[in-house]
């Protein structure tokens, strides 16, 4: 009788069988993201000093100053936005592409990366703009208590953005089509027949264009919500790790982890505009500019303040999301059964997400559980059906 392993061994030999050589890769690009991520933040503000000693809104503002309050504001918002990714560029192309090609995590051609990096500062200037302009009328008009005002306003973009990504803007940087008829399609259609999604939403998209990563997804709500499916994950997984991971999206939406984040994100942008108010003029004068809150000329401060206030809420939004997907692993267990399933398919991921990091490491910077965390998780409910199917079998 081969001996039973515990479910602590188990995940252990599933995270030894990478190699020592995998997993000391898996430790440098993951250090390395979290490098990334904090130098990104100092970017940002280099920036903003940047925008600020040039002054270069204040020229724009000057320029604009017979146009009227919200057309102004909102082409300082985009024109902001859109020098802060130009002067970004060299920083964006590093971190973004040839990080990610120094670890063979993506094949994109650099002219590819181009493209969408600048079809992507457009969308993001165009809507950050939008929201801009939104902050900025409830600073003139509700005084010292804008902030209140506008963490209801991100509440409401964010529930917009979600309605408005998957249908209008995911479709302009990959190709999205129905997923072919056969094995693979028929277990999606369970999959969207259990979370009440229907089955002209399940689709399978070009995600190698971008990125070697193996993933899937469930994103959106109401009528844009929708299975999508990574040709990578397609072309790397069993039909049971397809089953298994995709299970564990459909988590996400039946649990309604969506509506958490919609209600926590901004409970934390409250914290975050309250403290922008308090310090905003602090700030203002460290980076060398005359302007005052309700100024537009004043948003590289501001946007100065939301990037480095952000990265200290990275660990509580981490929290919350490892709990989410905690429970995502466990909706997918249940559903599908498949334990071993998901412990292979979760492997597949530890080559971008190191699975064995220190615990103050995984508290920061972790939106995920630990692979092997996770995958102990998954051999501790395989342990438990196991015990339960002894019990009854002993029972007279």
């Amino acid at each position: 009788m081969q001996p039973i392993v515990s479910p602590a061994a188990e995940a252990a030999r599933y995270v030894d069988s990478l190699g020592p050589a995998a997993l000391a890769k898996s430790a440098s690009y993951t250090a390395g993201s979290e490098i990334l991520m904090i130098a990104g933040v100092l970017v940002s503000v280099f920036i903003a000093w940047l925008m600020v000693r040039l002054r270069l809104l204040d020229r724009l503002a000057a320029r604009l100053a017979s146009w009227r309050w919200a057309l102004s504001t909102l082409a300082i918002g985009f024109f902001f936005f859109l020098v802060s990714d130009v002067l970004r560029l060299p920083w964006t192309v590093f971190a973004n592409w040839q990080f990610e090609r120094s670890f063979d995590l993506s094949s994109q051609p650099f002219g590819d990366f181009l493209a969408q990096t600048a079809l992507g500062s457009v969308i993001s200037a165009l809507f950050g703009a939008l929201f801009i302009l939104g902050i900025y009328a409830l600073i003139r008009r509700a005084g010292r208590r804008w902030w209140m005002w506008a963490g209801g306003l991100t509440t409401l973009f964010t529930a917009a953005m979600l309605l408005i990504v998957p249908v209008a803007i995911e479709p302009l940087f990959n190709d999205y089509k129905p997923v072919p008829q056969g094995a693979v399609r028929a277990e999606l259609e369970k999959i969207a027949d259990r979370t009440g999604i229907p089955h002209d939403r399940i689709f399978m998209f070009d995600g190698s264009r971008q990125s070697e990563i193996f993933t899937a997804n469930v994103s959106g709500i109401g009528p844009a919500a929708r299975i999508a499916i990574s040709d990578v994950a397609l072309g790397q997984a069993s039909l049971d790790e397809v089953k298994v991971v995709t299970a564990h999206e459909a988590g996400h939406y039946v649990l309604g982890h969506v509506w958490r984040h919609i209600v926590v994100l901004p409970l934390l942008a409250f914290i975050v505009l309250a403290l922008i108010d308090r310090l905003f003029a602090p700030a203002a004068r460290l980076l060398g500019s005359k302007a005052e809150l309700r100024d537009p000329a004043g948003l590289p401060v501001f946007m100065a303040l939301v990037s480095c206030l952000s990265l200290l809420t990275v660990p509580a939004v981490n929290s919350l999301t490892r709990i989410g997907e905690a429970q995502a692993d466990a909706y997918a267990l249940e559903t599908t059964g498949l334990p071993d399933a998901l412990a292979s398919a979760l492997l597949k991921t530890a080559e971008y997400r190191y699975p064995r990091p220190h615990p103050l490491q995984e508290l920061v910077f972790y939106s995920h559980p630990s692979v092997e965390k996770r995958i102990r998780a998954a051999m501790e409910w395989k342990a438990a059906q196991r015990d339960g199917q002894k019990g009854e079998g002993d029972r007279p």
